[in-house]
């Protein structure tokens, strides 16, 4: 398991940094570690995609709300089928296509020959497909172990016919005529002050450097149809209702070869017959009859896990709160673990019969069954303030 650096720390900002601090520390950092600027430096490459990487996550501010509470498990941190951006199974061309606002003319045009970066065939990739949202419900079970859920989403595919292009063969793409297969066309205009080129995407191959003379007839040219796609979700362990966690790659197909956008999986929490969540703490309320608060019992009670028994000693107050500890949730994002808090409650029938009312006017007669609450009892507040410490 590799750890990961801090997306702060990469690319040197403090996480009360704005939106626009972020994305010239990012400029910053990628023009200085570019693989145009350091050929064959294997190590300068690999700081330029962790840059990118950071970026992605911190320039979205629901991702960055998400880093900024749970860190790399918001997007699966480390785990095998976690999602997240993950620059290390992307190339060059992906990341550059990913961030044309970044890598334009005003970033490295001046420093590397303008134009936005190509593949090996001097085109473009086509356009990025949209991220898609999902639900996922998960009891207590399933969130206090981490689960493992395989879920089918509906949403674009890339075309099985002519494998993402939009073409109906090879021979049906050509070059650009307008842009010579650059993706960008470059205009000279006459000012005052001399001179100015201007590089703006090419507007008859929409950047991408070819044209398609004959499209695919089951995706019409796109690249992509409407389908269905079998997703299998890594969930961590600990993770809260409203969370949500981002997989790569997996929303809706980009056109004719484009990236695809991510899946965002938001977590619901089901409710529990017995049990109430309070953060990581799991709070019981547990209700005993009045002969077994006074001789004590031993009683089981649910847990998140199963069941535990609990022993309830003798003159047991109503409002006494038990503590099982490590019995409630881990923390997403460390070992800390909560506790189960159990809450009793003394039962108080609502119906005697005249037989119970002499036995209880008998009994209300004794100076045992005479309030006299000690002076170091705990308040009603203090112990709703003890329940969810």
């Amino acid at each position: 398991m590799t750890n990961k650096r801090d997306f702060y720390e990469i690319l040197g900002v403090s996480k009360t940094a704005s939106q626009e601090e972020i994305k010239k520390a990012y400029r910053k950092t990628a023009m200085q570690f570019h693989p145009d600027r350091n050929p064959g430096d294997k190590a300068a490459e690999d700081k330029f995609k962790e840059a990118a990487e950071a970026y992605e996550v911190l320039n979205d501010s629901d991702k960055k709300a998400q880093y900024d509470r749970f860190g790399h498990n918001a997007f699966g941190g480390n785990r095998g089928g976690g999602g997240g951006f993950s620059s290390g199974g992307m190339n060059m061309d992906d990341i550059f296509s990913q961030f044309g606002d970044i890598f334009g003319e005003d970033s490295f045009g001046s420093f590397f020959g303008g134009g936005g970066r190509k593949t090996g065939t001097g085109q473009s990739r086509g356009s990025r497909g949209t991220n898609l949202r999902v639900k996922l419900k998960m009891n207590f079970e399933e969130i206090a172990k981490g689960a493992n859920k395989t879920i089918k989403v509906k949403k674009h595919v890339k075309c099985t016919t002519c494998q993402g292009s939009g073409a109906k063969d090879k021979n049906s793409v050509q070059t650009c005529t307008t842009c010579q297969g650059n993706g960008q066309v470059r205009r000279v205009q006459n000012t005052f002050l001399g001179q100015m080129q201007t590089v703006t995407t090419c507007p008859a191959c929409a950047g991408e450097g070819t044209t398609i003379t004959n499209k695919c007839h089951n995706c019409k040219g796109e690249g992509r149809v409407y389908g269905e796609e079998t997703v299998t979700i890594d969930i961590p362990a600990g993770v809260q209702e409203g969370m949500q966690l981002s997989i790569s790659g997996k929303g809706n197909a980009g056109e004719r070869g484009g990236t695809s956008g991510d899946l965002i999986v938001l977590i619901e929490e089901e409710a529990h017959t017995h049990l109430q969540r309070d953060g990581l703490n799991v709070a019981f309320e547990l209700y005993i009859s009045f002969p077994d608060a006074v001789f004590g019992t031993q009683i089981e009670v649910p847990t998140i896990d199963g069941r535990a028994k609990i022993k309830v000693p003798p003159g047991t107050q109503s409002g006494k709160i038990f503590r099982l500890k490590g019995k409630g949730f881990p923390h997403v994002n460390s070992y800390e673990k909560g506790d189960q808090l159990i809450h009793i409650n003394i039962w108080t029938p609502q119906l005697v019969t005249p037989e119970e009312k002499t036995m209880l006017e008998k009994m209300n007669e004794s100076p045992n069954f005479e309030p006299k609450p000690e002076k170091n009892e705990k308040s009603f507040f203090d112990k709703v303030r003890e329940m969810f410490s």
